[in-house]
């Protein structure tokens, strides 16, 4: 099964691992999920910030 990651350094998807896993977020079950990863963490760290216990 094909596994999608977000590279934070190049903000592209790649089809299996191929980078080092210190720049890659996931895995993820499509390249739609991971294209979208930096959305949610930029979400989850704004809650943070506030305080939200989401």
């Amino acid at each position: 099964m094909t596994e999608y990651w977000f590279n934070v350094n190049t903000h592209e998807v790649e089809e299996d691992r191929l980078s080092d896993w210190s720049q890659l977020i996931g895995p993820y079950k499509t390249r739609e999920e991971a294209e979208h990863a930096i959305e949610k963490v930029r979400a989850r760290n704004e809650a943070w910030e506030k305080g939200d216990d989401d």
